[in-house]
């Protein structure tokens, strides 16, 4: 169900899912290509549409320490940030998720330095996949301001009580404009209840949160926090299929499996690629080729069983990286190769590298991925579209 529909960009999608929300404290600082985000939850607090504590910060770990001050005493927060935004909080991430409080942030993927770039690719929101963060991964406007709502839900379960780290395309998502369908504002009160936590600091019930521990209890911490992140996986799903039954959108939780039923070949991908994807899908398809997507949405926790579930039918299975881990591979294909080796088998696999610092990922280049797909030829590891002399 929605209020109304219009015309707007990603971060502005990001903006209007925060104010239906109603966080008690939003932590800003500016970064592109994130600062639009900030800067219209700036006007809806000058407006009156949102009551909330608007902080403007003066860095980026600023932002970071101040969200977890404030969730300490049991407060709903948001921040965002975006690529050397991001590294700079890097100190305040394991921070908040091991204290187990509930932020959600937005991350506008951006290349990382050096050599400097404000364009897109995953560099910098997967160095962080071991920060104990739930990390997903939207397509468009439209799953972006969803998801800021879905996040609050996930993150807020009593069984969960993790940070969300959303992440959305710089400038494919973040500055274009498309329909966005925005929900009413009783609809999210009734998917998203009101912040209630133990997991604060109160006169009334003294405890300790950020505590130190020595070596003989630390294991156990990290025991349980790996545990509910795994069990996370039940509530990302039920949480999506309520969204839907409320607003009439759904995203398949985990992944979502496009003409996959009969596939012999399967492209993986993450982000906004999804969509020029699925339109090379449908044309493959046409012309006979048994062709099939994975959108992955949830990289942290890891949907495994997805991949195990896969047909026998499959013979061959690529992954786009729109990221490197220098001197190894694409770090969506570590995990998702990872995944095949409990128990999948899919005899061909291929890593993709593409889209870095922004470069394009045309619809030929995905043809040409799928076609390797049917017929290999090249090596696992693959970068799309090298120009470069390597000998050079």
């Amino acid at each position: 169900m929605s209020e109304y529909k219009d015309f707007m960009c990603g971060d502005d999608a990001v903006a209007l899912g925060v104010r239906l929300a109603r966080p008690n404290v939003i932590a800003a600082y500016p970064i592109t290509p994130q600062t639009i985000i900030v800067e219209r939850l700036s006007d809806y607090i000058e407006d009156g549409s949102l009551k909330s504590e608007y902080k403007h910060v003066e860095s980026e770990y600023a932002a970071i320490m101040t969200v977890l001050g404030s969730e300490s005493v049991g407060a709903r927060s948001f921040t965002a940030t975006s690529s050397q935004g991001l590294l700079y909080m890097a100190e305040g991430l394991p921070f908040v998720s091991g204290s187990r409080f509930p932020v959600v942030m937005v991350n506008a993927n951006r290349a990382t330095a050096v050599p400097w770039s404000i364009y897109n690719d995953h560099n910098d929101s997967m160095m962080f996949l071991n920060s104990g963060w739930i990390q997903v991964y939207v397509e468009d406007a439209q799953e972006a301001l969803d998801m800021v709502i879905q996040a609050y839900r996930v993150a807020e379960d009593k069984n969960v009580m993790l940070p969300v780290m959303v992440n959305i395309d710089g400038f494919i998502l973040t500055h274009t404009y498309e329909l966005v369908e925005v929900p009413g504002q009783e609809e999210v009160d009734r998917f998203l209840p009101p912040y209630v936590t133990d997991n604060r600091m109160n006169l009334d019930d003294p405890k300790s949160v950020s505590i130190g521990v020595g070596p003989e209890y630390h294991t156990e911490f990290r025991y349980k926090q790996n545990k509910d992140m795994n069990e996370a996986v039940s509530v990302i799903n039920q949480a999506d299929e309520e969204f839907g039954e409320i607003f009439g959108r759904t995203y398949g939780g985990m992944v979502e499996k496009y003409r996959c039923d009969d596939a012999e070949a399967i492209l993986v991908t993450v982000g906004s690629i999804t969509s020029t994807a699925r339109v090379v899908v449908d044309e493959m398809r046409q012309q006979g080729h048994k062709v099939g997507l994975i959108k992955l949405r949830y990289i942290r926790p890891f949907p495994v069983d997805e991949f195990l579930n896969l047909g026998d039918q499959v013979k061959a299975l690529g992954v786009i990286d729109k990221n490197v881990s220098y001197g190894f591979e694409g770090t969506v294909f570590s995990n998702v190769n990872s995944a095949l080796c409990r128990g999948a088998k899919v005899p061909v696999t291929r890593n993709f590298i593409a889209g870095l610092g922004g470069r394009n990922i045309s619809k030929e280049d995905i043809r040409a991925m799928f076609e390797e797909l049917e017929n290999p030829v090249g090596d696992t590891v693959q970068f799309v579209q090298l120009t470069l002399d390597e000998e050079a």
